[in-house]
């Protein structure tokens, strides 16, 4: 599942995201959502979420 609609994507969730530094490479990183950062309800490039080990990044797995 994509992580592009913020109604898909709840706090406690398990997801892989792409840092900032990694948008090139596409190397991802697993990890729990603490916060959802992005306000709107889609946005193409997958959500912004704040990971409980502190990472951000877009969300572009997420494990149900």
């Amino acid at each position: 599942m994509a992580g592009e609609k913020r109604a898909d994507i709840k706090a406690g969730m398990k997801v892989k995201i792409v840092l900032k530094q990694d948008q090139r490479s596409g190397k991802l990183t697993e990890g729990v959502v603490k916060d959802l950062l992005t306000k709107s309800a889609t946005h193409s490039h997958g959500i912004k979420v704040r990971l409980e080990s502190g990472a951000v990044g877009r969300v572009k797995v997420t494990f149900l």
